[in-house]
């Protein structure tokens, strides 16, 4: 029988006794039991669907070739663009062992493996799941043998089947040296040995792969110094390379006519993000895979939030300017080229206190970073308005809502939630990363039946848990500190697409009662098997290193987790 929410009390809920991490073998109990829903042992999951030999290429406006392949091997119902994808940006071109019709390695003439790209979807689906796999055996997550296969199985299905798929830089990057013993020179990437917690700086490229795409970075009022504003040019570099995103809240950097130390006046905070933005339209993710995803953030009470907010549809005037004079309007074009600020989304961090104020017409005061004091004082209203103008003008700046998003924080014993990654569904303490994978909804909704299969989508919810979490294991990151908190906390990011389809074929409009029900229900399954299934995982390894300072308030926030799947009344929050 359910619970009624508004009777939870603080004991609902018992917090788990702290054990040491996965890896450290003597505290693993009996490892993760998998069941089958999709496949049998001993059946090829590559066997339930039909392949096709396919041919991408992609193109300019002006009908330039971009990148061209043909004949590979992908499977029959995937759409062309899913082809495309898969060919031109997810399968590795170079240092691939290649093999003849019969799977045999081609020699050259000196007798050494023939090298080249990557041919088959089954190439690149293997390298992933087989990686995640071998690290889950390596570290004791699974109860058996068979359970590691059925583990792979089932992954292998849900991919090729299109009913899943991790973040970008798992296609990327995973599996590159385990299948194919690819390396490379030392990053500058760090990770922390599970068996120990000793921190250390990787050996190579590839040993341990990047599978990261979501980063949220600390910055200090610093030029040079570690942590400062030019280190974290090196970390962002760092990230954009293997094909993730960046985002960081700059609001501690000095306004324009703040003090220097050494005397004079600081330059401003715009003088520095215009470089960093120039920084990331030149690095396009190392030239393969995307261009730079990047985040900035400021907070309203900056200075120079004024400039920042009008920032993009000031560049937007200069644009038009430019196309009125000839030039093309084309987004890659010279015009967009010229102006600033295109490489980044920018978002403005609110708080409650400033939304009453709006509400109140009431002054907002702009304060310095050097001594907290008053720099300016505004209305806020004046500040909503111009915010509203610009992201009609221009699309940015957005919107992040501080108060409420510390309100949700599972962890703000660790410190405060500053920022996000550049889309903003992964916001947590500064110096950490999130790995991501998605669901499809609509392989998990039956048409003719008008039924969405809550079992089949509670085990894939569980299946990709337990792959987001093996996937820190084997993970490096950007920086040590980023390393070290990965460790410490182990953030994963589950999530789904597909809705507005599911929606469509439900008959239900997007925008209606009725669909952000559904969303919800969704959002909530999802998020509770999650859940679940970490702590699952805990019992087993123990729970995250960060987990005891943060207990008390992980437990309020799953409470009210649960009040809002009941649609519980306001006042009975906690907190």
């Amino acid at each position: 029988m359910a619970t009624d929410p508004t009777t939870l009390g603080q004991d609902s809920f018992q917090s788990p006794t702290n054990r040491v991490h996965p890896g450290a073998h003597e505290s693993v109990r009996d490892g993760l039991k998998i069941t089958r829903r999709y496949t049998e042992a001993g059946q090829d999951p590559y066997d339930t669907i039909e392949w096709a030999s396919r041919s991408s290429r992609i193109t300019n406006p002006d009908g330039t070739v971009v990148f061209e392949m043909n004949d590979a091997e992908i499977p029959k119902s995937w759409s062309q663009v899913a082809t495309d994808i898969m060919i031109s940006k997810y399968f590795r071109k170079a240092g691939v062992p290649q093999l003849d019709a019969d799977g045999n390695q081609i020699l050259d003439e000196d007798g050494e493996p023939l090298l080249g790209p990557e041919y088959s979807a089954k190439q690149v689906i293997d390298r992933l799941v087989d990686t995640w796999r071998h690290w889950g055996e390596q570290y004791g997550y699974f109860a058996s043998e068979m359970d590691a296969w059925a583990f792979a199985d089932e992954l292998k299905y849900m991919l090729v089947h299109q009913m899943s798929a991790p973040n970008s830089p798992q296609w990327f990057n995973t599996g590159l040296n385990y299948a194919y013993g690819i390396t490379g020179p030392s990053q500058g990437h760090f990770y922390v040995e599970p068996n120990t917690g000793e921190l250390k700086m990787s050996e190579d490229s590839y040993s341990r792969p990047t599978p990261h795409a979501c980063f949220i970075q600390s910055v200090e009022d610093d030029l040079v110094g570690e942590g400062g504003i030019f280190d974290l040019l090196t970390r962002e570099a760092r990230v954009f390379k293997y094909g993730s995103g960046t985002g960081s809240n700059f609001s501690s950097i000095r306004a324009e006519g703040e003090p220097l130390s050494g005397g004079g006046t600081s330059s401003g905070l715009m003088s520095f993000l215009k470089v960093l933005d120039r920084a990331a339209g030149a690095i396009k993710s190392g030239g393969t895979t995307r261009r730079a995803a990047k985040m900035v953030v400021v907070d309203i009470d900056h200075p120079d939030v004024e400039e920042f907010i009008n920032w993009k549809s000031n560049e937007e005037k200069k644009v038009a300017a430019l196309i009125a004079a000839g030039y093309s309007a084309d987004f890659n074009g010279e015009a967009y080229a010229t102006v600033s600020g295109q490489n980044a989304n920018n978002t403005v961090r609110i708080t409650g206190d400033f939304i009453d104020a709006v509400i109140n017409d009431e002054e907002w005061h702009l304060t310095r970073r050097t001594d907290g004091s008053v720099h300016r004082t505004v209305k806020a209203r004046d500040l909503w308005n111009q915010i509203s103008d610009a992201a009609w003008t221009s699309a940015d700046p957005g919107l992040q809502y501080d108060t409420t998003i510390n309100e949700w924080h599972t962890s703000p014993q660790s410190g405060r939630i500053n920022g996000s990654n550049p889309c903003s569904e992964y916001m947590f303490l500064d110096d950490t990363a999130c790995n991501l994978a998605s669901l499809n909804l609509m392989t998990f909704y039956d048409t003719a039946s008008r039924t969405f299969d809550i079992e089949s989508f509670k085990h894939a919810s569980r299946l990709w848990t337990i792959v987001l979490e093996i996937s820190v294991l084997m993970a490096q990151f950007p920086s040590a500190e980023i390393a070290r908190r990965s460790y410490i906390f182990r953030t994963l990011g589950l999530g789904y697409a597909n809705l507005g389809a599911l929606l469509m074929n439900m008959g239900l409009p997007y925008d209606s009662d009725e669909g952000r029900a559904i969303s919800g229900a969704i959002t909530a399954i999802m998020t509770g098997e999650s859940y679940a299934t970490s702590a699952e995982m805990a019992r087993e390894f123990g729970p995250f290193p960060g987990h005891a300072e943060n207990a008390a308030d992980m437990l309020r926030v799953i409470r009210n987790h649960r009040r809002a799947a009941y649609d519980a009344h306001r006042e009975d929050y906690e907190d």
